[in-house]
């Protein structure tokens, strides 16, 4: 049973983590292009597309920790160091999409679609696009140091 929930922990991380990871990078640069070419509709719809993917599959990654928890329970490591430390930066990984890179995606959006007086505000929506270029930094690197730990476990003698 410990391998099944192993392998759907890391198939669900693969899978839901993966693309928000991506979309989230893509973002600041796909909003800039779009407040560089308002005419061009095409901007708007891949800044659409991209925050769709990164609320969608943000919600669907719940699942990551839940198979986590499980896998951990199983092998009886709940208290150790290693897990206690990528389940803080998890939780913190969360925080900052949530609270952080969602919002803005959205900020971003409202403004490049509902442009005052038919021009985008592009002062506010590069400094918007700057701000998530930081943030989504620190949730991928937030996501990178979880990989990083589950793949070593320092101290781990599961030998799973």
């Amino acid at each position: 049973m410990t391998k099944l929930l192993l392998a759907v922990h890391v198939l669900a991380a693969i899978i839901t983590i993966g693309p928000v990871t991506v979309a989230a990078g893509m973002f600041p640069p796909a909003v800039r292009r779009a407040a560089g070419a308002p005419d061009d509709p095409s901007g708007l719809t891949t800044v659409r597309t991209l925050h769709r993917i990164c609320r969608v599959y943000a919600g669907i990654a719940v699942a990551v920790p839940v198979f986590g928890l499980a896998t951990a329970n199983s092998l009886r490591v709940l208290g150790s160091a290693w897990l206690i430390t990528s389940i803080a930066l998890t939780a913190l990984a969360a925080a900052v999409l949530g609270a952080r890179v969602l919002p803005r995606q959205g900020a971003a959006l409202s403004a490049l679609g509902e442009p005052a007086g038919g021009t985008v505000e592009s002062g506010a929506v590069l400094r918007t696009a700057r701000q998530l270029g930081m943030y989504t930094g620190l949730f991928n690197l937030l996501w990178a140091t979880v990989t990083v730990l589950m793949i070593i476990r320092p101290g781990s003698t599961t030998g799973a």
